[in-house]
């Protein structure tokens, strides 16, 4: 029998909040706990948004994204969720870079990482020392025109082998490169450089479960396969949504129309502005604002399976590799790139289950319009080309792999846009820009506000919750004040 996933919804709520990446979940919960009536919306069949996982026959289960985060993760998840989400993190202890102009192996905490810099690259540890403290003054508000590229070569004159190893993780945690600002750069490798780098124990379907149970438990009402089609605005102000239920089994349920004092979209700030809500609703120079705002990079992954009994040896937990002879954002993004950053799940990374397994996710970075544009066939063999490609990249570490993965299969760009309906299928939200448009929408309309990757500092797994707690707070003492002139008008 067709299932309808908003039956038995309210008519009304004081929010409504689209999506449930980390941004959306966390600000939902904030929310909920704070007494606020909440509605969670989430298209897909699964929630978490990039932070979601899914599962395949021969008991093979995938993270999508959460490789690797910083450990300020652990301060967040223990604010504004629970102690026992927050303790079940857990550091990588293993991290590793091999390409033509090194071969290190690190904890990439600030001792091990130091170190690494002073003994293996020959740099005074004053310069490292005073490169660390220059990261740690910058401040968001700082009017800093230097780029990220800029400040490496001030810092660390014409050594591409050390600007390759500052730069590689942080663009692969959330795609930003040398000509981006420097203080973005700042703020991220700051928080990596704290103590290392660090996962979830029990693996991102765990915690997405954990989160969803919080949410539940603190009265937010959530519900999957509902797609909000529109925000609905009266004389500058929200006053709905309205949403469909998907993966119905063919059946078409009415669009049902959720009134609401306020929304909170986690969906891309662009897309939330241009298509569920309308241009023509804001200012013609915001929207300028809106168009002059890029998209960041995509991702492609190879997921790779391994049979069961069989096992696999410690090669490190995250293994950045590449054959080219130096950092280039063209090179790490292009879709024949050979950068390849291998996040290794061992049986301890799931330790509840039964049976141990082993699985591997090869992560590359990509552009949306070279994986637009090819036809249904090239798509095809340009998905098996990476499957291979990252296979014998593999090989080079476990020379025996290909004969224990029973499952391998790739993620693209248009994978990325079809399950979560990310603009050009960006797994990083927009560039730095999109941080001022999004800041910047109760100012356009009344009630609507957004939380979601939008620049580098709100990019990655913790800025994405971070930035959901610090919209919500906002939204949290707009629904008050809100509240107060109902009662003063009384």
């Amino acid at each position: 029998m067709a299932k309808d996933w908003l039956d038995g919804i309210e008519d009304s709520y004081d929010v409504v909040v689209i999506g449930s990446g980390l941004g959306g979940l966390t600000s939902a919960n904030y929310l909920a706990k704070n007494g606020h009536k909440v509605l969670l919306l989430e298209h897909h069949y699964q929630f978490g948004g990039l932070a979601t996982w899914f599962k395949r026959p021969g008991g093979h289960i995938f993270d999508i994204s959460l490789h690797g985060f910083p450990y300020g993760m652990v301060k967040s998840c223990r604010k504004y969720w629970t102690k026992e989400i927050a303790d079940s993190i857990i550091q990588l202890k293993d991290v590793r870079f091999i390409n033509p102009q090194m071969d290190v192996w690190t904890s990439f905490d600030r001792e091990d990482f130091t170190k690494i810099l002073v003994e293996d690259f020959r740099i005074e540890r004053g310069k490292v020392e005073g490169f660390y403290e220059h990261l740690r003054q910058m401040n968001f508000y700082d009017d800093n025109k230097q780029t990220t590229g800029e400040m490496f070569e001030e810092f660390f004159p014409g050594r591409t082998d050390v600007h390759r190893l500052l730069m590689e993780p942080i663009s692969y945690a959330n795609g930003s490169h040398v000509d981006d600002p420097a203080i973005t750069y700042g703020i991220v490798f700051s928080n990596f450089m704290n103590k290392g780098v660090f996962t979830f124990q029990g693996g991102t379907d765990t915690l997405i479960k954990k989160m969803v149970a919080e949410l539940k438990s603190n009265g937010c009402e959530v519900r999957k396969c509902a797609l909000v089609e529109q925000v609905k605005v009266e004389n500058g102000q929200v006053v709905a949504v309205h949403a469909r239920s998907q993966n119905t089994g063919g059946v078409e349920f009415p669009v049902k129309e959720i009134q609401c004092r306020a929304v909170l979209s986690n969906a891309n700030v662009r897309n939330t502005i241009q298509h569920l809500v309308g241009e023509e609703y804001f200012n013609k120079s915001y929207i300028n604002e809106v168009k002059s705002v890029r998209n960041n990079t995509s991702s492609c992954q190879v997921y790779m399976g391994i049979k069961k009994g069989e096992t696999i040896p410690n090669i490190g937990d995250l293994v950045f590799t590449s054959k080219a002879e130096e950092y280039s954002i063209d090179e790490l993004t292009s879709i024949k790139t050979s950068s390849h950053t291998f996040s290794l799940y061992y049986p301890e990374t799931r330790p509840h289950l039964k049976e141990k397994r082993y699985s591997v996710v090869a992560s590359l970075n990509s552009r949306w319009d070279e994986w637009d544009s090819l036809s249904k066939e090239e798509y095809e063999k340009e998905k098996a080309r990476i499957c291979e490609e990252c296979l014998a990249s593999l090989e080079s570490f476990i020379p025996d792999v290909r004969d224990k993965i029973e499952h391998i299969e790739a993620a693209t760009p248009r994978t990325v846009n079809y399950y979560t309906k990310s603009m050009q299928g960006t797994s990083f939200g927009t560039k730095f820009e999109g941080l001022k448009v999004s800041m910047e929408l109760p100012d356009q309309i009344s009630g609507l506000y957004h939380a979601g990757s939008v620049g580098i500092i709100m990019s990655g797994w913790l800025g994405s919750m971070n930035y959901g707690v610090i919209t919500a707070n906002k939204l949290d003492k707009w629904l008050f004040e809100q509240s107060k002139l109902k009662m003063a008008e009384a």
